[in-house]
């Protein structure tokens, strides 16, 4: 009997244990529900609220994490099983207890109620697990970019046609095709910068990425395409890779964007986008790609669905551009019947018309306009062509470069050639470096007579500048280049050959030559160029070009050996240029050159040795940057005229004593590696080099790297000639960008200017870079600050808390600007009461607040004072402050960038402060 009642109880525990749950679910059935329905509201805002940051980091540039859109779908997938069951859930309600038949359906719906808790549970915590960390680490890319350009009537007559193209879902690739200066550029460009104004997400113009590519021109270098799409993607290519492998890169990168658009500028002949990597966007497709070009055949084989004409302006449109390019002179009343004949004869190209009419502004004597006007229409040939009208449109602007700044043969040869400066620019293929424009022209000797580099360099700036007034140069989209509109390229390449022996040049350059030996060359040529091209060798024994002043071969990556008859062909060289080539060695002919000024031999990376240089008795610029030379070449030292020198010391094994004292008249020496790694052991310089160093009276840049033993006991009252400088003190490369204007010291992994030792210096600077800096209290207590304008803490151990001394003996950053604080190891560790009381020194001029990788670091606090002139703050990786609302003092300031989080900015929880002050930037921390 025991056995029996025992197997009933067990029997009977299983049941209960078993149909309990489903009777408390009938039974408490709604409450549950109820409880359920409060707990995916709760869902619902937590995926609101990660959906709205995801969305503010994606109009930043950054990439969401593919885990936090899957869970973003998962969680919306599961407010929507919800609704579904919202009909079942009435019906069930409205069951009374003794409707035993419906107690099944009541089952059913708490079943399933059950299984989207569970889910709702997981949900959750995974979502409540993310906090910020919503993005791809290292990944950042604009969803587009603002290109510089100006309206015109045609673009902005098409603006509106183009953007309805882009809206509709049957039109995948446009082609915009026209003459040449016509505004085709101008048209996509208009475009670009319109897209970056559209807000709205799903709306058909926002493109998840936009990207400009400038094609080059024919024969087309794949690889170039290549890398434009590659850099704007922020995809790393192997330099080494061949186009099929970074076309799978390219292809495999786009196949991630929801959608993009590519803009190809400027094609003279077909791509096949399959070999470039970009996959053929098809309807219904969002993904768009937009040809530019002179040709419709080319937009036809480009398989474009529908073709852009873009027409020249009528003379109404005309005559508006010309006013607003000449200015309000060409209205008046003795003026404008010349004006308006002139507009006309541009033909309606709107480059003619901007190029002319900006050449004319603020010219009021009448003469002149009728002068423009012969000169216009006197022209040979003057037939219908509009291309022949551009060319003596822009060749009657050349012509008007003589008489801008020169008023007689004597003032010509002091002020320099702008002619000759302009034509010289059509030996390269693109955009052109400033600087090394400048200093061939320096070289040359179009820039007049200067006693010193500087005042060169300010006239070529100068000549530019005037360049650039009447169109013929423009801004290019890299930082300090410049490049021709590629009609205004054509028309000076035009005249140079037109223009006899005096201008002669050849010019082959980014034609994708192999070699050299078969072209013909005259010996009256005075340039050739062969710059951008796949040339592996070249020939012992070349034409003699005896009145040859410059030889461009740069950007020939495959050129690895030069003969040593080559160098003979050309004794009257000026100007060499080999940068980006793959030579190892230099022939000794090199050293015939007697009238070399500019050697230049940048990102020659395989380059480790120079030939004897000692006859180079004119050479005035070396520039050896980014090389691998492991000594000084014989004869370095008689080297008299040498101006500017970039020599690297990464490399070199050893540079003798009494060198840089040779180097009298050097006036920028640059010895730091552009392309310095951390992989590499950094050779410094040492005491003896930087008191040589010192006694450089015409010396006015220096770009060094020094033992921090060099700086002791030493009086450094000379920097006060230096106009420009980077110092770097210590072994770790600091890696901050080159800015040949600054006035900076770094420092890094140094624990000894404990003395003041740094004082000295720091008065000649406006920047300070501390990097690996563990003894930084002591460094801040002794050395003086008061001349700073930047100062940036990196990697560094930050007690800013009150020493032994007393706080108030630090000394306060007045004139500070602009402040980053990066990946510190310890920030500011004075945490304590509320009784701690600052110094009353502030920075009240900060402008710029960079924080970076400081997850500990709280909120940034009062008094006003300390932000009422900050106009620029980034928060990147601060876990603590980016959930922190920013003090009201900051949040009333006329911030006009702000990177981070956008949804940051309004939260309002409030917790603490962080004053920033050193006895300025000592950081409190009240808690």
């Amino acid at each position: 009997m025991d056995i029996l009642s025992n197997a009933v109880i067990v029997v009977g525990k299983f049941v209960c244990k078993c149909i309990y749950p489903k009777i408390e679910n009938i039974v408490r059935f709604s409450s549950k529900i109820e409880n359920l329905s409060m707990e995916i509201d709760k869902l619902t805002w937590l995926r609101e609220d990660i959906r709205v940051m995801v969305q503010a980091a994606e109009r930043e540039g950054y990439k969401p994490k593919p885990n936090v859109l899957k869970w973003i779908e998962d969680a919306h997938e599961l407010e929507n099983e919800w609704k579904a069951m919202q009909e079942h859930i009435a019906t069930t309600k409205r069951l009374t207890f003794k409707c035993c038949p419906k107690c099944g359906l009541r089952i059913k719906v708490s079943t399933q109620a059950q299984n989207i808790r569970e889910k709702l549970f997981r949900l959750k915590e995974v979502g409540e697990s993310f906090g910020s960390n919503l993005v791809v680490e290292d990944y950042l890319m604009k969803r587009n970019e603002f290109i510089p350009g100006e309206d015109q009537s045609t673009a902005t007559r098409n603006l509106n046609k183009i953007l309805q193209l882009l809206e509709d879902d049957k039109v995948c690739i446009i082609g915009v095709w026209g003459k040449g200066g016509v505004g085709k550029t101008t048209l996509v460009k208009n475009l670009n910068n319109e897209l970056l104004k559209i807000k709205v997400s799903n709306s058909k113009l926002s493109f998840g990425v936009v990207i400009w590519v400038t094609v080059p021109k024919p024969p087309i270098d794949k690889r170039k395409v290549q890398e434009q799409i590659a850099r704007r993607l922020n995809l790393k290519v192997d330099n080494e890779g061949n186009v099929i492998s970074i076309a799978s890169k390219i292809y495999e990168r786009l196949k991630q964007e929801k959608s993009f658009l590519l803009i190809l500028d400027d094609v003279w002949e077909a791509i096949d986008l399959n070999h470039v990597g970009v996959p053929q966007p098809e309807d219904p497709s969002r993904s768009k790609i937009i040809v530019t070009s002179r040709f419709l055949s080319v937009c036809k084989q480009m398989k474009t669905h529908t073709e852009m004409s873009i027409s020249t302006l009528d003379e109404d449109e005309s005559w508006h551009l010309f006013i607003k390019s000449a200015g309000d002179v060409a209205k008046k009343e003795d003026i404008q019947p010349f004006a308006k004949e002139i507009a006309r004869e541009c033909g309606g190209l709107p480059l003619a018309i901007t190029v002319i009419g900006t050449s004319m502004r603020g010219k009021t004597r009448v003469e002149l306009w009728e002068d423009v006007l012969k000169s216009l229409r006197m022209s040979e040939p003057h037939n219908k062509s509009v291309e022949e009208k551009v060319y003596m449109v822009i060749k009657s602007s050349f012509d008007s470069l003589e008489s801008q700044d020169i008023e007689s043969s004597s003032v010509n040869k002091k002020r320099g050639d702008i002619r000759s400066c302009l034509l010289y620019c059509s030996l390269y293929p693109a955009a052109i470096s400033t600087d090394d424009l400048i200093h061939c022209w320096w070289a040359e000797g179009f820039l007049g007579e200067h006693d010193t580099h500087e005042e060169a360099y300010n006239r070529g700036i100068t000549m530019i500048g005037s360049l650039k007034d009447t169109c013929l140069l423009r801004e290019a989209h890299e930082i300090d280049y410049v490049k021709m509109h590629d009609v205004v390229h054509d028309v000076v390449r035009w005249i140079e050959n037109s223009s006899g022996d005096e201008h002669n040049s050849i010019i082959r350059a980014g034609v994708g030559l192999a070699g050299i030996s078969h072209i013909k060359v005259s010996s009256s040529v005075k340039r050739i160029s062969f710059v951008s091209n796949e040339i592996e060798c070249l020939p012992d024994c070349f034409t003699k070009c005896p009145e040859t002043t410059s030889l461009l071969l740069q950007n020939n990556e495959l050129l690895e050996d030069i003969p040593h008859g080559f160098f003979l062909s050309f004794p009257a060289l000026r100007v060499v240029n080999l940068s980006a080539t793959g030579i190892r060695a230099l022939p000794c002919s090199i050293n015939s050159l007697c009238q070399l000024r500019a050697l230049i031999l940048q990102n020659c990376n395989e380059l480790k040795e120079l030939p004897p240089i000692g006859k180079l008795y004119n050479l005035q610029l070396l520039d050896c940057d980014n090389t691998r030379l492991c000594c000084l070449p014989q004869g370095m030292d008689k080297l008299a005229n040498l101006r500017l020198l970039k020599l690297p010391v990464n490399d070199l094994k050893n540079i003798s004593k009494g060198f840089f004292l040779k180097l009298s008249r050097i006036e920028m020496l640059n010895m730091l590696d552009t392309e310095t790694t951390n992989l590499r052991l950094l050779n410094l310089l040492g005491p003896i080099s930087f008191d040589e160093i010192s006694s450089l009276h015409n010396l006015t840049s220096l770009f060094i790297r020094l033992d921090s033993s060099s700086i002791f006991n030493r009086d450094h009252t000379w920097m006060s000639r230096l106009k420009s400088f980077h110092i770097e003190i210590g072994s770790s490369p600091t890696h901050v960008p080159f800015n040949k204007s600054t006035r900076m010291i770094s420092i890094s992994k140094c624990e000894i200017f404990s003395n003041g030792e740094l004082s000295s210096m720091l008065q000649f600077a406006s920047d300070l870079y501390l990097v690996k800096c563990m003894g930084l209290r002591k460094l801040i207590a002794y050395n003086s600050f008061d001349g700073l304008k930047s100062l940036c803490i990196e990697r560094c151990s930050c007690d800013f808390g009150p020493s032994k001394e007393g706080s108030a003996q630090f000394d306060s950053l007045p004139n500070l600007e602009h402040l980053s604080l990066i990946s510190l190891v310890e920030l500011l560790v004075q945490c304590g009461s509320s009784q701690a009381t600052p110094v009353n020194s502030e920075i009240r001029r900060v402008r710029k607040l960079h924080l970076r990788n400081l997850p500990k670091l709280g909120t940034l606090g009062e008094p006003r004072s300390m932000w009422e002139h900050l106009e620029e703050h980034e928060v990147i990786n601060c876990d603590r402050i980016e959930h922190q609302k920013l003090p009201v003092s900051i949040q009333n300031t006329n911030i006009k960038v702000r990177k981070g989080f956008a949804e940051w900015w309004s939260l309002m929880a409030v917790s603490g402060f962080i004053m920033f002050m050193f006895c300025s930037v000592t950081i409190y921390t009240v808690s």
